[in-house]
């Protein structure tokens, strides 16, 4: 029954992806319709397992976003290599409790070796403590729990312990460009979202550093690699370098862009970010894992252990225990994912599918402004910010090329300007992918301009 089950999940996600290029990259009206076939009162007694794959198959697989084939540009996520897939499902049927060493032996070994994996491909401090968690917003939180942790412990405050309630302030900088997740971050660790001090940006979303206020033992600066909409890293640099004169602690949002520390063509950007104190990313967007796969890596192993790390009766393990690092105890061996991702790509593979994004989101771009649009950013990294004549032609080009399937971008507002945003992040991705898209993209603006 368990191999007959498993080849009936095989063969039909096996067809889903040999078929996905082939499909709307965006679900059809009819087919999110038919979801409807899912509302179905609890079921009094069970289904057979090869009808519950069936549903699944027949009713779900046409109403999935194409995000793992190669003209999805919406979001910065990657299509999952295919060796990665294939280590997640041997991963999922291990069904290991990647917490220890005692609840997995494989699984605790394999993300010792990635934590120094990633440690050497991202060129940051070899002896940093590295956590696997679920994406950048738990990476953040984690990493920014480790500074408070800090900062509070050299006043003298045990944070974990007694709580905020009375306890020195901290200050928090970040850019009026953070991401979202960012503040997610601050909110759940009680910094609160209003209270944080927000540095003007320049024109391509670089955090302005004459605008940096004096920085001192109380502070965290968090910075970006790699803006969201252009790809833009902060001067992390210089920050890190006014933060160690004043024994600040500076986090690095790098949920993708901490990833063109590994490309030949593109590392200049992220120069000096070795000299910050904590660091998020994720594999799931760059490295093209399965979802979620976030890592968050920290300099300061104590400050890590301190803010994450618990104890009782049953729990004996403290050296590199991942529980010692991250918030879950239960959580998945997903540090396999990226283990075999790295693994296939090797340094020049990396080198490869991150300067390669690059290269084609130039390519896009040029093809964009020859159709006649407005490139708003500057094109640093795989992100491209895009307009038309006005805020009604943007919208209404945005929804035509939904509508044609050919391939997805979503809006967004930039510097005061309705655009929308390409990310160039997937290692099917090819010119021929790109010159369809801009051909969907060219109809559809010869469609609008028609129908006036």
């Amino acid at each position: 029954m368990t191999s007959e089950l498993l080849r009936n999940a095989y063969e039909r996600s096996e067809r889903y992806l040999s078929e996905i290029d082939s499909q709307r990259v965006f679900p059809a009206t009819s087919d999110l319709t038919a979801l409807t076939g899912f509302e179905e009162p609890f079921p009094e007694t069970g289904h057979a397992p090869e009808d519950i794959l069936r549903q699944l198959d027949e009713l779900g697989a046409s109403a999935t976003v194409a995000s793992a084939g190669s003209r999805y540009f919406g979001f910065v996520v990657g299509g999952s290599l295919p060796v990665a897939v294939g280590a997640n499902w041997m991963a999922t049927a291990w069904d290991q409790v990647a917490s220890s060493s005692v609840t997995s032996p494989v699984a605790d070994k394999i993300e010792k070796v990635t934590s120094q994996w990633l440690l050497d491909v991202l060129d940051l401090p070899r002896q940093s403590a590295v956590g696997f968690v679920t994406g950048a917003t738990m990476a953040t939180f984690t990493a920014l729990a480790a500074a408070r942790h800090k900062i509070l412990k050299k006043q003298g405050w045990n944070v974990e312990e007694d709580g905020l309630f009375g306890a020195p302030e901290i200050k928090v900088i970040v850019s009026d460009e953070v991401h979202v997740t960012v503040l997610k971050a601050l909110s759940m660790l009680g910094f609160g979202k209003s209270r944080v001090i927000k540095i003007p940006t320049d024109t391509n979303g670089a955090m302005d550093i004459s605008a940096l206020p004096v920085l001192d033992s109380r502070t965290i600066v968090c910075t970006q690699a790699g803006n969201v909409n252009s790809g833009a890293f902060d001067p992390i640099d210089e920050i890190c370098d006014r933060a160690q004169v004043a024994d600040a602690w500076v986090h690095v949002d790098g949920a993708f862009g901490l990833w063109a520390r590994s490309s030949s063509s593109k590392a200049y950007l992220a120069c000096g970010i070795e000299k910050a104190d904590s660091w998020a990313t994720d594999g799931h967007k760059w490295l093209n894992t399965p979802y979620d796969g976030g890592v968050v890596v920290c300099r300061d192993d104590e400050a890590l252990h301190g803010a994450m790390s618990v104890s009782a009766a049953y729990l004996k393990e403290r050296d590199g225990a991942s529980q010692s690092y991250i918030p879950e105890f239960s959580k998945r061996a997903r540090g396999i994912d990226i283990w075999a991702a790295l693994k296939f790509l090797g340094r020049d593979g990396v080198d490869d599918l991150i300067s390669g994004c690059c290269d084609l989101a130039q390519y896009f771009a040029k093809g964009l402004e020859a159709l006649g649009l407005n490139i708003l950013n500057d094109v640093v990294l795989n992100q491209i910010v895009v307009s038309w004549d006005s805020a009604e032609k943007t919208e209404a080009l945005i929804h035509t090329v939904q509508q044609d399937g050919t391939c997805w971008f979503g809006p967004t507002v930039w510097k005061g300007h309705n655009a929308f945003r390409l990310s160039v992040s997937s290692w099917k991705i090819t010119r021929q992918d790109i010159d369809l898209s801009l051909k969907a993209i060219e109809d559809s603006m010869q469609k609008i301009e028609t129908s006036k």
